[in-house]
C-alpha cells in the first residue's frame, strides 16, 4: 500500500492536463477582453455616426 501511494503522489502526468486548462481559460479571457475593446471602438467608429444621422 505505501508503494502504490508513493507512485500516486509522484505521478506528474495529472499536472500537464492542468497546466493546459489554465493556459486556454487565461486565453478565453484575453480573447473575451480583445473582441469586447474592439467592439466598442468600431461601434463608436461606423455605428453611432450612421445613428446620429439618422435621427
Amino acid at each position: 500500500m505505501p508503494n502504490c501511494l508513493r507512485r500516486f503522489l509522484s505521478d506528474e502526468s495529472g499536472a500537464t492536463t492542468l497546466e493546459y486548462a489554465m493556459i486556454g481559460f487565461f486565453l478565453s479571457i484575453v480573447i473575451l477582453a480583445a473582441t469586447r475593446i474592439i467592439g466598442a471602438k468600431l461601434s463608436a467608429a461606423y455605428y453611432l455616426p450612421v445613428a446620429n444621422n439618422l435621427t
